[in-house]
């Protein structure tokens, strides 16, 4: 049976930045859930950061950039927790790939876990286009990444590695 990592705050974990979840409501997930599939994760949390925690975005880039070195993850208020999220992504890849994990569900616009879409960088409340930590450093490693509102396209791509 495959394993998927799952953004802990979908699952009700409250571990976002202001110390709320985003749980979602799927029954996809649920039934996922009843399973045994799914493995939360908040790499924010377990790369350091406190609950709550002052908001983040990426600057001068996504994630990808910032594995690169050329972005940087900064609070509102200047503080630099680059470090934090690049710890946390290297612990979701090290969980990922000690338990064969080769697909995830992570919350979109994070910028730890945004798969389509991150902050602008300029704390507008602006999105644009691109990767989070996390979810750059999955994916560069195999690991396909999945928003919560991409569900239909991530049991498509299950029964895909599960037909294998």
């Amino acid at each position: 049976m495959e394993r998927i990592l799952v953004s802990a705050c979908l699952m009700g974990r409250r571990v976002r930045f202001d110390g709320a979840a985003k749980t979602s409501t799927s029954s996809l997930l649920a039934t996922w859930r009843e399973e045994g599939r799914l493995v939360p994760f908040c790499p924010e949390v377990e790369g350091g950061l406190a609950i709550p925690r002052p908001a983040a975005e990426i600057v001068g880039g996504d994630g990808s950039a910032v594995l690169a070195g050329e972005a940087r993850v900064m609070t509102a208020g200047g503080g630099d927790v680059t470090a934090a999220f690049l710890s946390g992504a290297r612990q979701a890849l090290e969980l990922a790939r000690s338990q064969g994990i080769r697909m995830a569900i992570l919350k979109e616009g994070s910028p730890s876990c945004g798969s389509l879409v991150v902050h602008s960088g300029d704390f507008t409340g602006t999105k644009v286009p691109g990767h989070g930590v996390t979810t750059a450093l999955l994916e560069s490693h195999g690991i396909r990444v999945f928003a919560e509102d991409a569900l239909d396209a991530a049991l498509a791509h299950l029964r895909t590695l599960e037909a294998r």
